[in-house]
């Protein structure tokens, strides 16, 4: 009996231990959890989020909030359990976060390139819109490429065969509106003197027709526009930093005092794209008091689905939309509501 008894402590010894080591035992998912927002118009750590040189700026009553969402990337089965009982959270494979073959490490450096790209697009908009183009500049001429020899680092291309080039998607669409071998005239200015030359594009490996050059921007503006924030990736605080700009540097307050969150990418030509974790920046907006979102038009259906009590959203898919609502909501109207088409 006395052996019987040491060998059923033991057996369920054994058990437990093991039942601990599957509860402890990391799984092939991760869990996204509503992340903190941003007021873009307010400071943090002891910075203005948006800043501003050279020009008078304008102080807003109400906010312009980004939203975020966390990522638990190691995930216990006792974690994922438990999020999955919360409604906020959502346990997803963690192929669809990390691929397979991509390292956690490379995943953060392309959002972090992803969100560099968003704050100069956000900036091209913002001063687009405000009567400030952004200029499209050669960055570098590629060795052996099209332009070796007759473009050079610094130049900014205003037209391509007497089209005018308002940002570097437009540069992109001219090139390659022609077969490969086109005998292109490009427009340019050089040390602020106007210049015309023949460039004959070549194809890439791909078969695309190019230039042979790195594409940057410029600021057209008396004033520099920068965006001090970091310890937040990916594309998908372009809108809010778009409206963000705009409203420090337009007299008129976009925010009519209210509370205000979105999310979305934005293009240089000032397009509204969809992005991940709708879900948990619709729960994270509700937390920060926001009295309205704005949601990219791709992502309507999904945050219709997971709607927060309490939190009206709009329906945008350009900067302009965005304007509009704003200027709707603040005057007191409703604005394009979300729809599930």
């Amino acid at each position: 009996m006395r052996r019987r008894g040491v060998t059923v402590i033991l057996g369920a010894l054994i058990t437990a231990l093991l039942a601990v080591g599957v509860m402890a035992a990391p799984l092939p998912y991760v869990v996204l959890k509503p992340g903190p927002t941003v007021n873009t118009l307010g400071s943090d750590n002891g910075a203005e989020v948006i800043q501003v040189t050279d020009a008078k700026t304008t102080t807003s009553a109400g906010q312009l909030r980004l939203t975020t969402v966390n990522v638990q990337s190691q995930v216990e089965l006792v974690w994922a359990i438990s999020s999955w009982f919360t409604s906020s959270d959502a346990v997803v494979p963690r192929e669809l976060i990390y691929p397979p073959d991509r390292t956690e490490k490379q995943v953060e450096q392309q959002n972090a390139e992803e969100w560099t790209e968003s704050q100069d697009s956000a900036i091209t908009v913002a001063l687009t819109k405000l009567g400030y183009p952004v200029r499209t500049v050669v960055a570098k001429v590629t060795d052996g490429g099209a332009a070796t020899g007759i473009l050079r680092a610094g130049d900014v291309i205003t037209a391509v065969d007497g089209s005018a080039v308002t940002d570097p998607s437009k540069l992109t669409e001219l090139v390659r509106a022609k077969p490969a071998g086109t005998a292109l005239t490009i427009a340019y200015t050089r040390e602020g003197k106007a210049a015309t030359a023949k460039v004959t594009t070549k194809a890439a490996e791909d078969n695309v027709p190019r230039l042979g050059i790195e594409i940057g921007t410029k600021q057209n503006a008396p004033f520099k526009v920068a965006i001090d924030l970091d310890k937040i990736g990916g594309p998908s605080a372009g809108l809010m930093f778009t409206l963000g700009i705009m409203d420090k540097l337009e007299p008129a307050d976009l925010t009519g005092g209210k509370i205000i969150a979105g999310t979305g990418t934005i293009d240089n030509s000032g397009n509204v794209g969809p992005i991940g974790g709708i879900p948990q920046k619709l729960v994270g907006a509700k937390k920060a008091g926001a009295q309205v979102f704005l949601v990219p038009k791709g992502n309507c259906a999904e945050a219709l689905r997971n709607a927060v009590d309490g939190l009206p959203m709009a329906e945008v898919a350009t900067v302009d939309d965005a304007l509009t609502a704003l200027k709707t909501f603040t005057g007191g109207g409703t604005p394009k509501p979300c729809s599930a088409e």
